[in-house]
């Protein structure tokens, strides 16, 4: 049996330390051409393989040059919304690990730098000009980086070191994490950069963190034309990147949760058709609207069985907000009635009447013609006998 050449590292993971197992990887997959599983994580190593398939080396000289000035400003202005949602969080964050000699960057999708926190002490020359406004970092400009993996995999993402696939940057140590719009599309990624060393905290975990504030004070600005709901188990989780969100619409149809709000639904983040409201918090669009009005946030039994803390907010700038769009089907004659209410608990029995005349006894319809949950019209019309 051939014996083991010299110059490779033990295979023995047990024994063997982070970086060895990296120089290992390395010398396995870019000298031997053997695929290193478990010795880097799956995601880094297929940045190593598209990184391959373009036709880089890992020797090559890597450097942090600005896109177009003209790109960089069309880039800021496109991405306003998340610049001002990012604005405070990244300050936060500046703050926090202001004593760690580590750098935060928030990219858009296309992986050019929109913010870069401060420099400090502990910059090198790499961080000093890769963290600059206007820097393209994404995996086609740098190679295998946090936030080039990131971005592909939707997930908090770590590059270490020699896990870089260019060896110049291997004293680099970054974290990211994406944010996304309501839609649950990826955005931006707000990634946490050292060339002091590794960090000595969870990175990781700090940019989550930030980035899920980011995201949702992106979504509640999203969310003007629709009823937006926080809720948890304890409204001191409110305005934190623990509390869930939802957007309502006008025909009382919950169409996005945030992150948190899908775990607790377990729920996809996106409704392209909406879910009934009613049917998800045990509350229909009158009773949102009225919990809204009320102002403060209310213990709320879900028809799970679960309880939690809800609050719905209005946009005081939107006087029009929770639109209300007419019916599928409706012929253009079938008004609701000048007076009509925007609540059955403010609806009387011939409003509703009348609006079933009008629908033809659509019950759907209805309800939306009235700017109700069918559920609610449902129990309104078994309490009168009527179904």
């Amino acid at each position: 049996m051939p014996q083991q050449p010299a110059c490779l590292l033990p295979s023995n993971l047990f024994y063997a330390s982070r970086q060895d197992r990296v120089a290992l990887a390395r010398e396995r997959y870019f000298e031997h051409g053997e695929r290193p599983s478990g010795l880097v994580p799956e995601p880094v190593l297929q940045s190593w393989t598209r990184c391959l398939g373009a036709r880089r080396s890992p020797d090559e000289k890597i450097s942090f040059d600005p896109v177009s000035k003209i790109r960089t400003a069309t880039l800021l202005t496109h991405n306003r919304a998340l610049i001002e949602a990012a604005r405070d969080p990244i300050a936060e964050l500046e703050t926090v690990i202001a004593g760690s000699q580590a750098r935060a960057m928030l990219t858009c999708s296309e992986g050019v730098v929109l913010i870069a926190s401060r420099p400090t002490p502990g910059d090198g020359p790499l961080l000093l000009s890769a963290a600059r406004v206007g820097v393209n970092i994404a995996e086609d400009a740098v190679g295998t980086g946090a936030p080039g993996v990131a971005v592909r995999t939707g997930e908090v993402c770590h590059v270490r070191g020699g896990e870089h696939f260019f060896r110049c940057l291997a004293s680099l140590h970054c974290a990211a994490a994406p944010v996304r719009d309501a839609s649950g599309r990826t955005v931006a990624m707000l990634d946490l950069s050292s060339e002091a060393g590794p960090f000595r905290f969870d990175a990781g975990a700090m940019a989550h963190m930030y980035a899920t504030c980011i995201e949702n004070r992106l979504l509640a600005e999203a969310a003007r034309m629709h009823l937006l709901l926080r809720f948890q188990s304890s409204k001191s989780m409110f305005h934190t990147p623990l509390e869930g969100l939802a957007a309502v619409d006008g025909e009382g149809r919950v169409r996005w949760f945030n992150g948190v709000g899908a775990q607790l639904f377990d729920s996809p983040r996106w409704q392209a058709e909406g879910l009934d409201a009613e049917e998800v918090f045990g509350l229909g669009l009158g009773q949102l609207l009225d919990l809204a009005h009320h102002g403060q946030a209310r213990p709320q039994m879900l028809p799970t069985g679960l309880t939690l803390w809800m609050q719905a907010q209005l946009d005081e700038r939107q006087p029009h907000a929770v639109p209300q769009r007419p019916a599928i089907g409706v012929e253009p004659q079938a008004e609701p009635p000048a007076d009509a209410p925007s609540s059955l608990g403010e609806a009387s029995r011939e409003l509703i009447e009348q609006a079933l005349a009008r629908c033809q006894g659509n019950i759907s319809q209805a309800a939306r013609l009235l700017g109700v949950s069918r559920g609610l019209l449902y129990r309104r019309l078994r309490a009168w006998g009527q179904l």
